[in-house]
């Protein structure tokens, strides 16, 4: 007997996110199955996560827990929550051997007595743009997922998470905005998924995403400009001057979520940059849990992501659970001017 929420979707042709997801297994190198209920499980988690989200305010939810993470930052109650409702529904699933988090010290390994061979690893970052909480600002949750590499009659181990973000079998984000939407690859295309709360599914409204290869946004922290190299100095210069009359006049668009601010430039075409600074010279984001998994999304989309130096994210060997690279990611053509630019100042 059908239900009333598929009579719903099969009425208006609505395609949810887990039909998708099962429709396009034969996408996947290893398709068994476990990929697609690996990603269900992480789109169940979006939706607990997203109901926190909406009615924090109303909750003892909002503001700092009066702790740090590994990194040294101020962590948030919302934080502490969507860590532990992601670690809770990939442990509930029988597909994973080991998880690694930002707001972990160090990987957690899953021991489920139901599932004698995990295949998968996820890396994540639970709730990025936490400083956005308290104003009701976009936050989101970003993920990558590896096929393990170790013995899978054994316990997963740190070398799984440690791997290159050209080994990820998909990745993706949950942005929770005026809508909560979920984008993802699994190498073949870029999909997005709006959350309809009237019968709670991610239903498919971007579908087959590429970026724009002549946006006209450029995303960074302007209040940094002091501690920028020259390099990142004259291409920001340049476009807000000379780029009228080359290229077109560009918008500087920046609200402090990384989820946020890619999601506007993908679907618009931009350029998002956090450079390498003398504050932090290896650059701020975590290769892991942010760099990777959005550098394999705008790869799918058409687009590019380095470390403003000539090395592809993905093509980075990770040596540390919390490493950290610069990033410069968007339309290709921005990415190689910006390239351009600190290759020639910054020699």
């Amino acid at each position: 007997m059908l239900t009333k929420i598929n009579k719903i979707i099969m009425f208006t042709g609505v395609k949810t996110l887990n039909q998708f997801i099962n429709q396009r297994q034969e996408d996947f190198p290893f398709a068994t199955g476990d990929l697609s209920s690996l990603l269900s499980d992480i789109g169940t988690a979006a939706k607990i996560v997203h109901r926190e989200v909406n009615k924090a305010g109303l909750l003892n939810i909002l503001g700092s827990a009066d702790q740090t993470n590994v990194q040294g930052e101020n962590v948030q109650k919302l934080d502490i929550y969507a860590n532990k409702q992601l670690i809770a529904a990939l442990k509930g699933g029988l597909e994973c051997c080991a998880i690694a988090s930002e707001e972990n010290d160090d990987f957690v390994q899953i021991n489920n007595l139901e599932s004698s061979k995990p295949k998968y690893v996820v890396n994540f970052d639970p709730l990025d743009g936490s400083s956005n909480i308290d104003v009701n600002a976009s936050i989101g949750t970003i993920f990558g997922i590896y096929r393990r590499i170790s013995d899978v009659n054994g316990p997963g181990t740190r070398e799984d998470c440690l791997q290159k973000g050209h080994n990820q079998v998909a990745a993706g984000y949950i942005i929770y905005g005026s809508s909560t939407m979920m984008v993802y690859t699994t190498g073949n295309g870029v999909n997005g998924f709006t959350l309809d709360p009237s019968i709670g599914e991610f239903c498919l409204s971007h579908s087959n995403i590429t970026i724009p290869d002549n946006g006209k946004i450029y995303s960074i922290n302007e209040g940094n400009y002091a501690d920028f190299s020259e390099g990142v100095k004259q291409f920001l210069n340049y476009l807000q001057t000379d780029a009228r009359q080359d290229i077109g006049n560009f918008s500087s668009r920046y609200i402090g979520t990384l989820v946020a601010d890619f999601h506007r430039n993908l679907l618009k075409g931009g350029i998002f940059i956090y450079p390498n600074t003398k504050k932090a010279p290896k650059g701020k984001l975590r290769l892991l849990y942010e760099n990777n998994p959005m550098a394999f999304i705008i790869e799918q989309a058409g687009g590019k992501a380095t470390d403003g130096h000539g090395v592809d994210i993905l093509d980075i060997q990770p040596t540390e659970l919390h490493q950290r690279t610069p990033l410069f990611i968007g339309s290709k053509s921005l990415v190689i001017l910006a390239e351009k630019f600190i290759k020639k100042y910054d020699s």
